[in-house]
């Protein structure tokens, strides 16, 4: 029986996750901060007839991450899969965005990670077998504009999830990077700061809220990224990177062709119908180029 373990699971990605996974015959230990927060994962779990057992997690707290983990350990014989979905977003462009805002962003979107592979690793390294999911986002391929914060934590997961992959694989532990763009979930709705006190950035941010705008018409939905973390888990042709939802793939898989000076020189175009007409070229996503 596998059993996994996935942070942030009261909500979005890793709810749906926790329901799927559950529904595929896992042991499914879904972490929250409060139980109380649980409810909806626990109507959807009902709804489907399976079983997530709920856990108290707060992944920007080492303490609460180690008693979590012991106590899933206690209750399982042990971890097989570790997904760190916890996360939050933030948006701003860097001129603006308080050391505090990169700070928080940094303590639950990569420290959390950290906190939650130090706390199960050991236990996976001794059995020679298990995998770590890190739930990344495009954003951590492509620096999207006007979220400097959420860029710069997710580019610092995709980073030291790289590394690890390396460090781990002689243990027979693999690892993959889950990149989904835009999905259907809660962090969207929450995300709509737009810190701008010099008034110097509002073309950024009218461009980044175009984008989610564009993506939010027809979004992922947090199931497809739930197949893919099960596809990760459970291929026998692992591989380190795997896209999903609106944009996701295109984003990610053209990013490497288009070049440092063309990204820049986007920035510089003024019209925007036309910034989204040569975007939209550039990364081969038909719905963001405006209609004649």
């Amino acid at each position: 029986m596998t059993v996994a373990f996935i942070t942030g699971a009261n909500s979005g990605i890793g709810r749906s996750a926790a329901v799927d996974l559950a529904a595929r015959g896992w042991t499914v230990y879904g972490s929250m901060r409060s139980l109380d927060k649980g409810e909806r994962l626990a109507a959807m779990a009902a709804e489907a007839g399976v079983e997530v057992h709920p856990v108290v997690c707060d992944v920007t707290d080492t303490e609460s991450v180690n008693r979590a983990v012991a106590d899933v350990t206690a209750a399982s014989g042990g971890i097989d899969v570790l997904v760190n979905n916890a996360g939050i977003g933030a948006n701003g462009v860097l001129e603006e965005s308080p050391v505090e805002r990169y700070a928080e962003a940094m303590d639950v979107n990569l420290y959390g990670v950290v906190r939650c592979v130090q706390a199960v690793l050991p236990q996976m390294r001794q059995r020679g077998a298990g995998c770590i999911i890190n739930i990344s986002s495009v954003a951590g391929v492509v620096a999207a504009i006007a979220q400097s914060p959420y860029v710069a934590s997710k580019w610092a997961v995709e980073g030291l999830s790289e590394g690890l992959a390396q460090e781990v694989a002689p243990f027979g532990i693999r690892v993959a990077i889950i990149e989904p763009g835009i999905v259907k979930t809660a962090i969207l709705a929450k995300n709509v700061d737009a810190p701008n006190d010099s008034g110097a950035y509002d073309r950024a941010y009218q461009r980044m809220f175009q984008f989610y705008a564009a993506g939010l018409a027809d979004p992922g939905d947090p199931s497809e990224v739930a197949d893919v973390i099960y596809e990760a888990a459970t291929t026998n042709r692992p591989r380190l990177r795997w896209t999903c939802g609106w944009g996701g793939p295109e984003l990610a898989g053209n990013r490497r062709s288009v070049s440092d000076e063309e990204w820049v020189a986007l920035a510089t175009i003024e019209d925007d119908a036309e910034y989204l007409r040569r975007f939209g070229k550039l990364f081969s996503i038909p719905s963001v180029i405006p209609e004649a």
